[in-house]
């Protein structure tokens, strides 16, 4: 079965941040707006972006004075994104990338040193099963210094859609259309198909390209992992909604 990190590669990088119909920098502001009340009493020191990609995240933590930030993601393409990024914002110069999987946070944090560790958008439901996600809400633990705080952002796939409402149209423009399509095949899972239908204008206008990849993504409840932050030791704060993401912030004890 194909898993999150080769879908990235054989389709979504190259097409993800023009998925989501945003400038590099209204997608920073976006992030930074969802995460400046969170960690505004947090002590700044180290941070970690779980699954940065292009940075959205990683550059919002540098902007709220957090420092320095290790941003870990298994996509070369993504993380070049970035790398270009930090080229042209003052503010990160104490961003670090790393190819890493998120799995193997242990590898790359001391214990009990980070301020703050994200891990936004969908990466979570990436994670190849349940018992992985525990390995990580373990892993954020024994990084997370005494106070601080673990962010979480994820999709909830719980509630299956029926029929024709397990289409979904992504974003399209005049050279480029992206839809998906939800299968759900398990209790635990829903395979994602996702499909990029592209013009080229330097050939015939009327001919479009297909490209097509699918990856399972986790079915993962809020009160799943706030039972399961709070079986690694972790005190969950609250648990809200980003957007249409499900938002749970929880804190090592000091």
């Amino acid at each position: 079965m194909p898993t999150a990190t080769a879908h990235y590669a054989n389709l979504l990088a190259r097409h993800y941040t023009w998925m989501l119909n945003l400038s590099f920098d209204e997608k920073v502001t976006e992030q930074r707006t969802i995460l400046s009340p969170i960690l505004k009493d947090t002590p700044r020191g180290p941070a970690v972006d779980l699954g940065a990609g292009p940075g959205f995240q990683s550059l919002a933590l540098a902007q709220l004075g957090f420092s320095p930030i290790l941003a870990l993601d298994t996509s070369p393409e993504l993380l070049t994104e970035l790398e270009s990024a930090l080229l042209t914002h003052t503010t990160s110069d104490n961003i670090h990338t790393h190819q890493a999987d998120i799995l193997n946070l242990a590898n790359h944090v001391q214990p009990a040193t980070a301020a703050a560790i994200v891990c936004m958008g969908d990466t979570l439901t990436h994670l190849p099963d349940h018992e992985s996600v525990r390995h990580l809400f373990s892993a954020a633990a024994t990084a997370l210094a005494p106070g601080g705080l673990f962010v979480l952002t994820w999709r909830d796939l719980t509630i299956e859609l029926k029929d024709t409402d397990r289409f979904i149209p992504v974003r399209s423009d005049s050279d480029k259309i992206m839809t998906c399509f939800l299968e759900y095949t398990s209790p635990t899972t829903v395979q994602v198909h996702d499909l990029v239908y592209t013009r080229d204008p330097n050939h015939d206008p009327a001919k479009w390209t297909v490209e097509k990849s699918s990856f399972p993504k986790l079915r993962l409840s809020p009160a799943w992992v706030t039972q399961e932050l709070t079986a690694a030791g972790l005190a969950a704060q609250s648990t809200a909604t980003a957007g249409r993401l499900s938002l749970t912030v929880a804190q090592k004890p000091l």
